[in-house]
């Protein structure tokens, strides 16, 4: 798959059903994501990957009302970093914007392989830290919900979240985000 297919086919689809995990495929979406560029190189995205079951129903507790969609996950990948471990340039704090090149790295060699994998603002980074151990110093960015895409709708999905399976959600018209030259209002 070339990656203007992978960027095309990647949904956040919340209906999930189980996907085989093993160490070879946490290996490569982490060499992916590890792939990714960042400021002078430092590389200061962190990933905790859960896909032991005991540890993932552990893991609910920690996500947000609303995503309970996320409790059929095969994996959970803890997104995290710290401040002082990337380029600090004035006010410029490039720690999470280096995960977030990361994460999309991520996110499209999983598309590449036929899984879902979506990120989340929905839960808990204190509780996230406490059930995985991850120290005080770092924040936790994003949780990713992985398994693979189920054409079944899941029946605990809103209705908004239904509509959302169905149909790829609108993006903006292309003249509200990319300006040539200047920005125009």
């Amino acid at each position: 798959m070339d990656v203007i297919r992978a960027i095309n086919q990647r949904r956040a689809y919340r209906s999930l059903e189980h996907v085989k995990i093993t160490k070879d495929l946490i290996r490569d979406l982490a060499r992916s994501a590890q792939l990714a560029p960042s400021c002078f190189n430092n590389q200061p995205a962190r990933f905790v990957f859960v896909s032991d079951f005991k540890l993932l129903k552990e893991m609910r507790a920690a996500l947000s009302k609303g995503n309970e969609w996320a409790f059929s996950a095969s994996m959970i990948i803890a997104v995290f970093s710290k401040r002082k471990d990337d380029c600090i340039i004035k006010d410029r704090e490039y720690h999470q914007f280096d995960c977030g090149l990361a994460v999309g790295f991520l996110l499209l060699r999983a598309t590449e392989l036929g899984l879902v994998a979506h990120p989340i603002a929905g839960f808990s980074p204190k509780k996230t830290k406490e059930i995985l151990d991850i120290p005080d110093e770092y924040k936790v960015i994003t949780l990713i919900i992985v398994g693979r895409h189920s054409k079944k709708i899941s029946p605990i999905l809103s209705k908004k979240q239904v509509e959302l399976e169905k149909k790829r959600p609108e993006r903006f018209a292309l003249k509200k985000v990319a300006h040539f030259n200047r920005f125009k209002k």
